[in-house]
C-alpha cells in the first residue's frame, strides 16, 4: 500500500498498535509522516507516538546493528526528554537522557554521552528519583574507568550503590547487581580487598534471594559463587575475572 494513499488517522491507529519486536520495519516506514502524526496530539498522546518509533529502532539496532537505527533513536529521545520536561514526568525524562547516552556511546560520541548522563544525574538528584540517579552515576563511572580515571570511575559506582538502596521500587534490584558487578570488577583490579569483602557477600546474598524467587539457581547466584571464590585467591593477581558479569555498553 502506497503511504500516501493512507489516512494519518490509520498510519496512527498502526503504530500506537505496533509492538516491540515485532516487525519494526512496519513501524519505521512511517516516520516520514511523522510531524502530521504529531499535529494536534495531546502531550501524552505525542510521547507515546515518539517512543513507539523508538522502540521499533531500538529493534531495529540491535538486530543489525546499524548505527543510523541508534543516531535516530538519540534524535526521537531528544524531542521526548523536552516534551516528559513540559509534562513534569521528570523520572522519564531522566531515563530518556540515559538511553540517549547508551545510543551515543555506540555511534563513538562519548563526550556528548557523559554530558547526558550528568544532566540524567542532576534531574534524578534535584527530583529524589534515585533509580535515575543510580543509572547515571553508573554510567559515568563506566566512562570515567574506561578513560583511565579509576579513582573518579569508582567514587562515582559508589555514589550508585548508594543510590540503589534508595530506588522507588524495592523489587527492581538489577541495576543494584549491575553496579556491584561493575564496582567488585574494578576492586579486584585495584586491588581494594577491604571495601572488597562486603560487597562479595551482599552481591551473594542478594543472588541468593533472587534465585528464591525463580525457584532456581540464577546466573547471578553462579557468578557470586565465582567471585567469592576468586576473592579468597586475590594473592594472584593475574587471575581471570569474571566472564559473565553484566558489564552492559
Amino acid at each position: 500500500m502506497e503511504l500516501a494513499s493512507v489516512t494519518i488517522e490509520e498510519v496512527r491507529k498502526r503504530v500506537n498498535a505496533a509492538r516491540e519486536g515485532k516487525d519494526w520495519r512496519g513501524v519505521i516506514k512511517w516516520q516520514g509522516r511523522l510531524e502530521n502524526l504529531l499535529e494536534g496530539q495531546s502531550d501524552a498522546a505525542h510521547n507515546a507516538i515518539l517512543l513507539q518509533f523508538k522502540r521499533a529502532h531500538v529493534v531495529a539496532q540491535r538486530s543489525t546493528g546499524g548505527t543510523h537505527h541508534a543516531l535516530a533513536i538519540v534524535r526521537l529521545e531528544d524531542r521526548r526528554i523536552e516534551l516528559l520536561g513540559i509534562m513534569e514526568r521528570f523520572r522519564d525524562q531522566g531515563n530518556a537522557m540515559c538511553e540517549a547516552a547508551e545510543f551515543l556511546v555506540v555511534v563513538g560520541n562519548r563526550h556528548e554521552s557523559a554530558a547526558y548522563l550528568q544532566r540524567a544525574r542532576d534531574v534524578g538528584a534535584a527530583h529524589g528519583f534515585f533509580s535515575v540517579e543510580c543509572r547515571a552515576c553508573l554510567g559515568l563511572g563506566k566512562s570515567a574507568i574506561r578513560e583511565g580515571r579509576t579513582a573518579e570511575g569508582v567514587d562515582l559506582l559508589r555514589n550508585a550503590l548508594a543510590a540503589s538502596s534508595l530506588r522507588e521500587n524495592e523489587n527492581d534490584n538489577v541495576m543494584e547487581f549491575q553496579v556491584l558487578a561493575r564496582l567488585i570488577d574494578v576492586l579486584f583490579r585495584i586491588h581494594e580487598i577491604e571495601e572488597l569483602e562486603p560487597l562479595v557477600l551482599r552481591y551473594r546474598e542478594a543472588a541468593e534471594v533472587d534465585s528464591r524467587k525463580m525457584g532456581r539457581v540464577c546466573y547471578r547466584e553462579m557468578s557470586s559463587l565465582y567471585v567469592s571464590a576468586r576473592l579468597h585467591e586475590v594473592g594472584n593477581p593475574f587471575t581471570p575475572l569474571l566472564p559473565c558479569f553484566p558489564h552492559g555498553r
